[in-house]
């Protein structure tokens, strides 16, 4: 959500008008992530947000917008890409979505594949109750059942095979314990992945990057509960282990931030009401503390690469990799904080 690419308001304008938005009356460039260029849109026609994207290509696109698309059409609260004119279906036809079909969704603007989608409704909340974490739960339940039927089929970017080709570039700007950190885990991590077990492990698209700042919820109407309103930046999805994507969101929204501790009331709440959409398998639960210290690996991994290799970009704020330095040796060093909560769900 940095600014990578300057976008101008006239090219802006032609655009939306284009897509049939009406006139442009507002671009406000977005600050706060390091991926992609992010603009505000307001329309004649409402709010939206435009996508330049900076890493990937149009080959690896289809399969986010195509999957918003769909998760769109099954009632989630998802940002609905909007399709080219010029190229999209007639009214009333579907949307060419199959593997390795075009994409109608898909842009182009100063140069870089872009996308415009709609704004959600809501704010995010980054200090969440269990209650938000429960509305997060349940949501991403819904999410994976919903998508089961998605035709388009992409691995998980920036899953195992890529902490295996970036570890090496990032280790020499670590010192001795981080690397032996990294190293050792990393070991673990592919024993894991080579497991019978985790081969199992029921699949599908996932979010990958269900962190707070990528939800956002508004007051139910009695006031008294939140109610998760959207869910957005869908850039790092993949196929993937729906457990991986659960793991991702316990290591953020039922985290201590300061320290990475493990938070059990939240992560109590997320659980309990993933679980009541989509009950987890006996080999999920099983392999929940593994998959607590892949998501944890992850993300390390990529902020360690974001760090110390930035990229130009006006508004450009990396994040701090040792936070998930601090979460992967909690969840290292206390693997069954929540495999006992997960067990205590199949009682």
């Amino acid at each position: 959500m940095a600014v990578f690419t300057e976008v101008g308001f006239d090219e802006a304008d032609a655009l939306v008008q284009r897509l049939g938005l009406g006139a442009l009356a507002a671009l406000r460039g977005i600050e706060g992530g390091i991926e992609n260029t992010n603009y505000f849109a307001t329309t004649a026609s409402g709010e939206f947000v435009l996508t330049l994207f900076e890493r990937l290509g149009a080959e690896q696109l289809p399969y986010y917008l195509c999957l918003m698309k769909h998760l769109a059409a099954r009632g989630l609260p998802v940002p609905e890409p909007v399709a080219d004119p010029a190229i999209a279906p007639p009214t009333g036809h579907a949307l060419s979505i199959p593997a390795n079909a075009p994409c109608e969704l898909l842009l182009s603007v100063a140069g870089k594949p872009a996308a415009v989608v709609q704004r959600l409704q809501g704010h995010s909340e980054l200090a969440p109750t269990a209650a938000h974490c429960a509305e997060l739960g349940r949501l991403l339940a819904r999410m994976h059942l919903a998508a089961r039927d998605f035709p388009r089929i992409q691995p998980n970017l920036r899953g195992l095979p890529w902490w295996n080709d970036t570890a090496p570039v990032v280790l020499p700007h670590l010192d001795p314990p981080q690397a032996a950190l990294l190293r050792s885990e990393l070991a673990y991590q592919n024993h894991i992945a080579e497991s019978s077990a985790c081969a199992a492990l029921p699949r599908g698209p996932v979010h990958a990057d269900l962190f707070r700042d990528n939800v956002v919820f508004d007051a139910a109407p009695d006031g008294t509960l939140p109610r998760l309103t959207g869910v957005f930046d869908f850039y790092f999805a993949g196929t993937d282990s729906w457990l991986f994507d659960l793991a991702v969101c316990l290591n953020d929204w039922a985290i201590d931030l300061p320290s990475g501790r493990h938070e059990a009331a939240r992560a109590d709440a997320l659980l309990a009401a993933y679980g009541t959409v989509r009950p987890l398998t006996g080999a999920e639960r099983a392999l929940l503390p593994a998959m607590l210290r892949a998501a944890a690996l992850r993300f390390w991994i990529s902020r360690l690469w974001d760090f110390h290799l930035p990229r130009e970009a006006s508004m450009l704020k990396p994040h701090d990799p040792t936070h998930f330095e601090r979460v992967l040796r909690e969840r290292a060093r206390r693997p069954f904080e929540l495999a006992a909560a997960a067990e205590a769900l199949a009682a």
